[in-house]
């Protein structure tokens, strides 16, 4: 996944479940189960964005471009690699922990389907941004050895500056194509959005670690800011590649 800009950081001073290790915070099932839902919906989203940057790298104009874009794809997926070899080190088995996340993902890609080279790399960058910006906010209130294991497969792969300079050259080249491609953003921005609200309502583990009950939740309101952190993150996403938010 890709995002330059981070929603939100590790607080300055963990405390509660955020200052304990693995072995100590999964003494709480329920914390567990939070975490194996985690995890399962990263290794989930980490192997699709494998497959999508291997198709986009089909449509890359240049064979520089294709190379660039399989080298990314590959490094999505030593990122899946790391996810799956984690559930089963902690006994949870990896397909069975991605399944229920399988349906809202694939669904967000059927409806965001790009329909171009210039459209593909926007969403791989805006799309997955805003994904790992959720992510970063529930990776704050998780145990150590979890939370240093999500920062490092949430971590650039390259494709943030490769799309910011293919894009910014587009938009040069032919000014009207920033139009269409700030349409196809914002209709990026609600879909994930709205897919992230529904993976979490979903997973009765997940919603309840959001919003208070498990680890250090967030109470409502904080869930509200959070989404207006992510919210801005995207927006400065937007002038980065040269787009109206």
């Amino acid at each position: 996944m890709t995002t330059p800009d981070h929603a939100a950081e590790t607080p300055a001073e963990s405390t509660g479940v955020a200052a304990q290790d693995w072995d100590r915070a999964s003494a709480d099932p329920q914390y567990r189960a939070a975490v194996v839902d985690l995890l399962g919906a990263l290794a989930y989203g980490e192997l699709a964005a494998f497959e999508r940057l291997a198709e986009d790298a089909k449509l890359a104009p240049t064979l520089a471009d294709k190379a660039a874009l399989a080298k990314m794809a590959s490094a999505e997926f030593h990122h899946f690699e790391r996810l799956r070899d984690r559930l089963a080190a902690i006994g949870a088995e990896p397909t069975e922990s991605m399944q229920p996340f399988v349906a809202a993902l694939d669904g967000f890609h059927r409806q965001t389907a790009p329909s171009d080279w210039l459209e593909g790399l926007v969403k791989a960058y805006v799309g997955d941004s805003i994904a790992s910006d959720f992510y970063r906010e529930v990776a704050a209130r998780l145990d150590r050895d979890t939370r240093a294991l999500v920062l490092a497969v949430l971590d650039d792969t390259g494709h943030a500056g490769f799309a910011i300079e293919k894009v910014r050259a587009a938009i040069d080249a032919e000014p009207r194509v920033g139009g269409r491609l700030a349409l196809w953003a914002r209709r990026l921005m609600g879909e994930a959005l709205s897919q992230s609200q529904r993976v979490v309502a979903e997973r009765d583990a997940l919603s309840t670690m959001l919003v208070g009950g498990v680890a250090d939740g967030f109470d409502l309101a904080e869930v509200g800011r959070m989404f207006s952190r992510i919210t801005e993150a995207h927006t400065k996403r937007m002038a980065a590649l040269g787009l109206a938010a």
